[in-house]
């Protein structure tokens, strides 16, 4: 199984030699950081499996909405008879995803006192302190992104099912097939989903736990969301029998600190919220609430990750202690760390984000079945980072060469790597398994501790 070989360097400075047509484009990708690391096989990580499943592939393949979900979205859209649904269904999807968190008061004192201190610093701009005020206003608010909060009505919720039902349904689906892949024996009774919307994650945790799962509270504060929710659960009526069975909804929080449910989940919802002090609330309650996983989702680009990373700090760092479940958190996915995130402390800063295949709901304007969703998440657990496996996260599409693999790698010292894989070098199992894996699994690789590696910055992929 394991060679000599696989024990010998993975991540190393030393260019590679090839031919002409490839130095210049070797000297780009090959930049290595020095260490010893080795193929995982003190636990015969490849059993009787073939490569191309092992242990650390953890993609998803392309996703399909239940067809009873699909039929419902189609059926609730007809009977509105809306106009321009298209026009407003790409209007709303390009607004949600360029959308940015809303600006706290004391970086708005911070800029304020800048652009004041700039004003004051030119002779030629001598006017009194009145004036100087509606100056300073008048450039905060030329340069400060206006947060607006978006109250779903019963046209709007319309339109955001239509644009974002089945995106949702995809990435929170690969979210809860981690937790499958690497815990299978994990069978959760009850799910909170905060911020429901359409219910989107109860329809795909009960694809993915339908056995198990025997009550989903669906919290949202807008009622014509959740009476949409309902209706699609009833088959696009408001008599019909639930497709899912268990379903609550309510406009609120439980209340008493005791209730707590095995799986909580909020999927772009933190970024729904007015200020950075109600986010910090709800994710201490949402952390309070959960009793094994907790489930963050938001849009793949950097204002979404960076909520994320703040909320993953949030839950790590916190003090207060159950006395029903003093069990601390760690991160499960997709960080093999609770360190900082290196893609956020690189020169060029990037989101830390994942792929999603899936097929789009036959609506008119659907002009392309298959589609992706790039979505950040991360999944907090309670107990202790021991029981979670540390394997390197492959966090960019892999590049398959002759004869060599790509891999740019998040490892458990809390940096990013650029491995460069070839069997020659590192083994047979190692190369073959780099070469099956995606963006978004782990590679089966035990990396040096810190002690024994140097730090290095995270590098930036080619071409960003």
């Amino acid at each position: 199984m394991a060679t000599a070989r696989a024990v010998r360097l993975l991540l190393t400075s030393s260019r590679w030699r090839l031919g002409r047509r490839e130095v210049r484009q070797s000297r780009a990708l090959a930049a290595l950081v020095p260490g010893v690391s080795q193929v995982d096989n003190s636990s015969d990580f490849l059993g009787k499996r073939p490569h191309r499943r092992h242990p650390g592939i953890l993609q998803l393949p392309c996703v399909e909405l239940p067809k009873a979900l699909a039929a419902a979205a189609q059926l609730l859209l007809l009977q509105s008879a809306m106009p321009n649904v298209e026009k407003q269904v790409r209007a709303l999807t390009n607004y949600l995803w360029s959308r940015h968190l809303p600006v706290g008061p004391e970086e708005l004192q911070r800029r304020a006192v800048y652009l004041e201190e700039k004003f004051l610093e030119n002779p030629d701009l001598s006017q009194s302190e009145e004036k100087l005020r509606e100056t300073v206003l008048r450039a905060l608010r030329k340069t400060t992104y206006h947060w607006q909060e978006l109250s779903y009505n019963e046209k709007l919720s319309l339109v955001y099912m239509a644009a974002r039902l089945d995106g949702g349904f995809a990435a929170v689906s690969r979210a809860f097939h981690e937790i499958q892949a690497r815990v299978p024996e994990f069978q959760p009774q009850t799910l909170l989903d905060f911020g429901s919307g359409t219910g989107s994650v109860t329809w795909a945790a009960h694809s993915t736990w339908g056995q198990s799962l025997r009550e989903y509270m669906c919290v949202d504060s807008s009622a014509a969301m959740l009476d949409l929710a309902e209706k699609l659960l009833k088959g696009g009526s408001e008599s019909g029998e639930p497709y899912v069975p268990g379903v609550f909804f309510r406009q609120f929080l439980p209340v008493s600190p005791k209730v707590q449910f095995d799986v909580v989940v909020s999927a772009f919802s933190l970024s729904e919220l007015p200020s950075k002090a109600d986010r910090t609330e709800v994710i201490h309650t949402l952390w309070r609430k959960t009793s094994h996983f907790l489930i963050l989702v938001e849009n793949g680009t950097k204002a979404g990750h960076s909520l994320l990373m703040d909320a993953r700090d949030l839950v790590l760092k916190g003090k207060e202690k159950l006395p029903s479940d003093p069990r601390p958190g760690f991160v499960f996915a997709p960080c093999p760390h609770e360190l900082p995130c290196p893609q956020l402390t690189a020169f060029k800063p990037l989101a830390c984000s994942f792929s999603q295949a899936y097929h789009s709901i036959p609506f008119s304007w659907n002009k392309k079945n298959l589609k992706e969703e790039k979505f950040s998440m991360v999944i907090l657990a309670r107990g202790s980072p021991e029981e979670a496996n540390r394997w390197p996260r492959i966090t960019q599409p892999v590049l398959k060469r002759p004869r060599h693999v790509h891999c740019h790698l998040c490892c458990p010292d809390g940096h990013m790597q650029h491995a460069v894989i070839t069997a020659h070098r590192h083994g047979r199992d190692l190369y073959r398994c780099a070469r099956v894996s995606s963006w978004g699994d782990l590679l089966p690789v035990i990396t040096p501790s810190e002690s024994e590696l140097p730090p290095s910055p995270a590098k930036d992929p080619p071409g960003s």
